[in-house]
């Protein structure tokens, strides 16, 4: 037996409440009871909605979860869990669409533009900037997906998005789970290859940034030239 919040006065009760004053206006914990619909047994929809914030802290957390770990919590199925998901992962793109046409003109634009999605991967994410003649966003586009410490690609991957996007510059991507964005030896014969390539299509590729914890790695601001060269 499934329990709504029967208990409420209308005007009290999230949906209601949205309808009166607005979504903006709603607590996190009213918007994830609305999404959720129902409670359970003894738990009202906004103590399960509690319950969920209690077990992940905070919205970062939530935005890297899992229907098993959703589904630990007293009043969450697995259907619920999936509707939770699609929600997160709906507000995920709205804001990536948010992010086109923005402006990238140092290594620190891109830190900042890529951190925001690629700081709380467990596992390396290689990723690719495509910018217009202006420097403006394109699209962003993940290119493959590796462990804990390594990703394997093809850069005809890389580039084929370019063409078809008719991009004018290109700026790589990714990750270290470990928080240190040092690179390795493979990572500096990585970017290598990438710029071969590059010259090949005659697409530019204007940096190489490593995302760490709240730090980053860029291979232009540590090249000796105003261009991307590992010469």
């Amino acid at each position: 037996m499934k329990y709504i919040l029967k208990e409420m006065p209308n005007e009290e009760r999230p949906r209601e409440r949205l309808l009166k004053i607005g979504v903006k206006a709603l607590s996190i914990q009213e918007l994830i009871a609305i999404i959720l619909v129902t409670g359970t047994k003894g738990v009202s929809v906004l103590e399960v909605a509690n319950d969920l914030l209690l077990k992940f802290k905070n919205l970062e957390t939530l935005n890297e979860v899992t229907v098993k770990e959703l589904s630990t919590i007293t009043g969450i199925g697995e259907a619920k869990a999936i509707s939770l998901l699609a929600a997160i992962e709906l507000g995920k793109r709205i804001g990536s669409l948010n992010q086109l046409k923005q402006v990238i003109s140092t290594p620190l634009d891109a830190f900042k533009f890529l951190e925001v999605n690629m700081k709380h991967l467990t596992q390396e994410n290689l990723v690719c900037l495509y910018l217009n003649i202006k420097s403006e966003v394109l699209d962003c586009k993940t290119i493959t997906i590796g462990t804990v410490s390594m990703t394997i690609f093809n850069p005809k991957d890389i580039f084929k998005w370019a063409l078809k996007l008719s991009a004018s510059f290109i700026i790589v991507a990714h990750n270290h789970p470990s928080g240190d964005p040092t690179p390795s030896n493979n990572d500096i014969l990585v970017t290598k290859k990438i710029i071969e390539v590059s010259r090949i299509v005659d697409i530019e590729v204007i940096d190489h940034i490593i995302i760490g914890k709240g730090k980053y790695y860029s291979f232009l601001e540590h090249s000796k030239t105003k261009k991307l060269s590992l010469n």
